[in-house]
């Protein structure tokens, strides 16, 4: 399981032995996997300032816990289809050293393992100059997040919108990446090229009536210039003052005129700028080979195979930028980032359960400061129930009126402003490692 208890109980001898018979409980029922959490001697300060600090900390161990679900969400939406690897990117920093660099840890090793980061944290200093400075460190990545995620979801909404022009039938797809500047009479005062969309059984029709649907219909200027899974685009020449009967007379016919003018800026421009995204994609964020092979994610049922015709170095209408592109598998600067901060942030977290931990400890048991935390995982969900009921029966003893209210819902404790499902004779927090659940 994912799921880890963090208790505490008073360091004194009696408590220590109710610890050893928690372990031995647990151990022989096989309902938890125990270890000692060791947390530092802060200073205390005052009682008034603990329980500030108290609540400071119930919050920011709240938005710690958001922030770092965030980042996961995150690492799963830049690496796309490499989905199945999001899990093994959610590290964290394990504080060992190989070759001068820190060794990347699985989540569950880190808390299991967890050793207070004296150089990032000094104990030295007062309990809230500790507590601001976790603090004042997720605000700054949270900040950080919201810019990199708006800009990543910007390119990505962009490049997409322009995917999405190049799916779909001939009827609403864009036509910039079928045509090119020889299917039309261009620059002329007299003269107008029109697409016209013909279905396949209209073919023989289309090419035995054309040249009469109008006067003034330069004749054999029909091409067929490419094709979807039901209609045919055409080419057609005219002179501009027959352009209005023309399209009434194809009309009738069941024959579609496409409005399309052939404008080589626009269409430079167009190919210029999903270069452009694709690019920047490419050099900031992570796409992967898998996602390149299979195409976009967006709009895959509208996706309709237009087939160009006459020109064999014109890549195929229903490829998009991301098919034509050929790279494999890289870290893009955000990516890299969100694993370096989510490590810090989930850091950051753990620090906060063993403040919370030592804060209501000391609030809980009194000075001098005398206590010992353990860190329980459950083996199995179904083990949970009955290794609270062995947790409350050994520790009964530290709060009779809390032991008894789990067991009776309607005891109430008197003072005491959380549900009696949040208060137990002993200091407990929960961490919950499934992420991305």
């Amino acid at each position: 399981m994912s799921e880890f208890w963090l208790i505490s109980a008073p360091g004194d001898k009696e408590n220590l032995q109710a610890l050893e018979r928690m372990n031995t409980v647990t151990s022989k029922s096989n309902l938890s996997y125990n270890t000692k959490f060791t947390i530092p001697d802060f200073k205390v300060g005052t009682l008034d300032s603990l329980v500030g600090l108290s609540d400071e900390l119930g919050k920011l161990d709240t938005f710690a816990e958001s922030l770092i679900k965030r980042m996961a969400q995150s690492v799963v939406e830049v690496m796309e289809d490499a989905k199945g690897k999001v899990q093994e990117n959610l590290l964290a920093n394990g504080g060992l050293k190989e070759k001068m660099k820190y060794l990347k840890i699985d989540l569950t090793s880190f808390v299991t393992r967890f050793e207070w980061d004296m150089a990032k944290y000094p104990v030295k200093q007062p309990l809230v100059s500790v507590v601001d400075t976790i603090a004042k460190q997720l605000a700054q990545i949270e900040t950080d997040l919201k810019s990199r995620t708006a800009a990543y979801n910007t390119l990505k909404t962009n490049l997409e919108n322009l995917e999405k022009k190049s799916m779909g039938n001939l009827f609403t797809r864009t036509l910039s990446d079928i045509v090119s500047k020889e299917d039309f009479v261009l620059d002329s005062e007299y003269l107008i090229t029109l697409l016209v969309i013909v279905p396949k059984p209209s073919y023989a029709q289309w090419q035995k009536t054309y040249e009469s649907l109008s006067d003034m219909v330069v004749p054999r200027s029909t091409k067929l210039i490419a094709e979807d899974n039901n209609d045919g685009l055409f080419t057609v020449t005219l002179f501009r003052k027959v352009i209005d009967d023309f399209k009434i007379k194809a009309k009738e016919n069941k024959f579609t005129v496409r409005e399309f003018y052939y404008d080589e800026k626009e269409i430079k421009r167009e190919k210029e700028e999903m270069t452009r995204l694709l690019s920047d994609k490419k050099q900031h964020y992570h796409i992967s080979s898998v996602a390149l092979k299979k195409g976009p994610s967006t709009f895959p049922d509208h996706k309709v195979k237009v087939t160009p015709l006459g020109n064999p170095d014109r890549a195929a209408a229903g490829q998009t930028g991301r098919e034509r592109e050929s790279e494999g598998e890289g870290e893009g600067p955000l990516l890299r980032w969100l694993k370096v901060n989510f490590s810090e942030a989930f850091i950051a977290w753990i620090h906060i359960k063993a403040l919370r931990v030592f804060v209501e400890s000391v609030l809980r048991y009194g000075l001098p400061v005398n206590f010992q935390a353990v860190l329980l995982q459950p083996h199995k969900k179904s083990s949970t129930k009955r290794l609270r009921e062995v947790l409350n029966s050994v520790f009964r003893h530290l709060d009779e009126v809390a032991a008894a209210s789990i067991l009776d819902a309607s005891v109430e404790i008197p003072g005491l402003q959380l549900s009696n499902q949040d208060y137990f004779p002993y200091v407990y927090f929960h961490i919950d490692l499934s992420l991305l659940d």
